[in-house]
């Protein structure tokens, strides 16, 4: 796993967010078609820049943009 496929998920989560919404980690894992590992360094990637919210509510993570990265 390279950092440059890190950053092309970042890119592909991002706007799946942006499109979407608010969505679970599993909905965006299926609908990108990637494994949890990938996703999950993608989603670390773009909260390191202040990009998304995570939100953990039992056994489910959502994320969402962040309202200036949105804009």
């Amino acid at each position: 796993m390279t950092n440059q496929m890190i950053g092309e998920m970042a890119g592909k989560v991002w706007h799946a967010l942006e499109k979407n919404g608010e969505q679970t980690t599993a909905k965006l894992r299926a609908q990108l078609k990637t494994d949890a590992f990938t996703l999950n360094a993608a989603l670390g990637w773009l909260a390191r820049e202040d990009k998304v919210a995570l939100v953990k509510a039992g056994n489910t993570v959502k994320a969402s943009l962040k309202e200036e990265a949105a804009a």
